[in-house]
């Protein structure tokens, strides 16, 4: 036996001297080839203007703590309204999509008013309004009075987010502006996760009326880092005769109805994933918006340099497949492991299509026309966002949530189709740069 056991020591140690051996020879073949790469993008990066400038993170910050406090509300309101006020689930589309009757009225101005006057301020007053709005949850004990909240809180949304946006832009040096539409839409896309996944955990251990006093916080917050942004000097604009262009953009009008398909999945996701967690079991669906943020946080690894060098159509064509397939899944697949991976890597289909498409809209508009461009993509993320939590609610309610979530897989696949038939030969004959 012992004989046995020292021949196995000999061969183990063997084996280990031989691995070693081979990765000393990979390294000193592979490192020499590596290093003159590594050195030319150290290069490329020290050669582009700066992008994180100060002001460019506080309206990050301010466009990240906007988003995620509107956010944590989005995935218990259903819970709200259908365990403490007695509402169908067939009517929970209904309060949820309410805000946007404001934002169909209010984004179009929206993109108006922030080119024409200081955006700023633009941004700071709507800011303190969009927090104000946030104390009338403590008194929507009713379906009427939460509907008009929602419109309101729609009504701010629709300025605030608009006016952040377009002053991100602005802060954004030419050579890097996909990258920094990139990371600046991160920010919004990540609190859209990271939002949920803290208001899932503050409702169940605290209750409904904490979570608002939780935005409310955050809203302060984010007023305060709006205060530490110095915007660029901007020329003088000449007050045109108003015209409809002024409101939206219409030459990315396929890009826009294009944009409803994935936009109408992100709103049944992020509204009924926590009621389909606990509908097959699993109970912790926190830990999806987990794993979603996680997801968009890895999508800026690589999307918006992609798309600065030219492949903004592989991106969106490649993440709302990515998108489509893994809804599918997931109507499918109901076991932890399969819900955190496919939350995984539908926020790393949509961490990378949102900047991307926003791309399309800023590139086909003119440097006078950024709020539309803002206001026009915003626009139809809202729209499509509204309409799969409305029409979610119906779905759900009258037959399943698996039903909700093959039927989003269906109509991106269908968005697919579209932008190759139709807005990616359309843009390239409208861009501007």
């Amino acid at each position: 036996m012992r004989e046995g056991e020292n021949s196995n020591v000999v061969m183990a140690g063997s084996i280990q001297r031989a691995n070693a051996a081979l990765q000393r020879e990979t390294l000193s073949f592979v490192l020499p080839a590596a290093i003159p790469v590594i050195l030319a993008t150290r290069m490329h990066k020290s050669s582009l203007p700066k992008l994180w400038s100060a002001s460019y993170i506080n309206v990050c910050i301010a466009n990240f703590l906007m988003a995620c406090s509107f956010n944590l509300l989005m995935p218990t309101i259903p819970l709200y309204i259908t365990e403490q006020l007695g509402v169908a689930q067939t009517q929970t589309g209904i309060v949820l999509a309410s805000y946007t009757l404001a934002l169909l009225v209010v984004r179009p101005f929206s993109g108006y008013l922030v080119d024409l006057y200081a955006r700023k301020k633009m941004l700071l007053v709507s800011f303190v309004l969009f927090v104000l709005v946030f104390f009338g949850y403590f008194w929507a004990t009713t379906v009427a009075v939460l509907v008009l909240v929602r419109i309101l809180h729609g009504a701010t949304w629709g300025l605030t987010s608009v006016a952040a946006n377009t002053l991100a832009i602005d802060l954004v040096p030419s050579e890097r502006r996909a990258e920094g539409i990139s990371f600046a839409g991160t920010f919004m896309n990540l609190a859209m996760a990271v939002g949920p996944w803290i208001a899932i955990h503050i409702y169940h251990e605290q209750g409904f009326h904490t979570l608002v006093f939780c935005a409310i916080g955050m809203g302060v917050l984010g007023i305060i880092a709006v205060t530490f942004i110095k915007p660029p000097v901007r020329q003088p604009v000449i007050h045109r005769k108003i015209s409809p262009d002024r409101f939206f953009l219409f030459p990315a009008w396929p890009v826009f109805l294009n944009q409803l398909f994935p936009c109408f999945a992100w709103g049944t996701v992020v509204a009924y994933v926590a009621q389909y967690g606990k509908s097959i079991g699993i109970f912790n669906v926190g830990v999806f918006f987990l794993f979603f943020a996680i997801g968009i946080m890895a999508s800026r690894t690589f999307a918006g340099r992609l798309v600065d060098r030219g492949h903004v159509h592989i991106v969106n064509i490649v993440a709302m497949l990515m998108v489509a397939g893994f809804l599918f899944a997931f109507a499918f697949m109901q076991d932890i492991y399969t819900f955190c991976s496919v939350a995984l890597c539908i926020g790393l289909g949509f961490g990378s299509l949102l900047p991307a498409m926003q791309m399309l809209y800023v590139n086909m508009a003119e440097n006078s026309q950024r709020g539309t461009a803002s206001a026009t993509y915003l626009l139809g993320f809202d729209v499509g966002v509204a309409i799969g939590m409305f029409s979610g609610g119906y779905i759900s309610g009258l037959a399943s949530f698996e039903a909700l979530y093959i039927v989003d897989s269906v109509l991106c696949f269908l968005g697919v189709a579209l932008y190759l038939l139709v807005s990616r030969p359309w843009f390239e004959r409208k861009r501007l740069r």
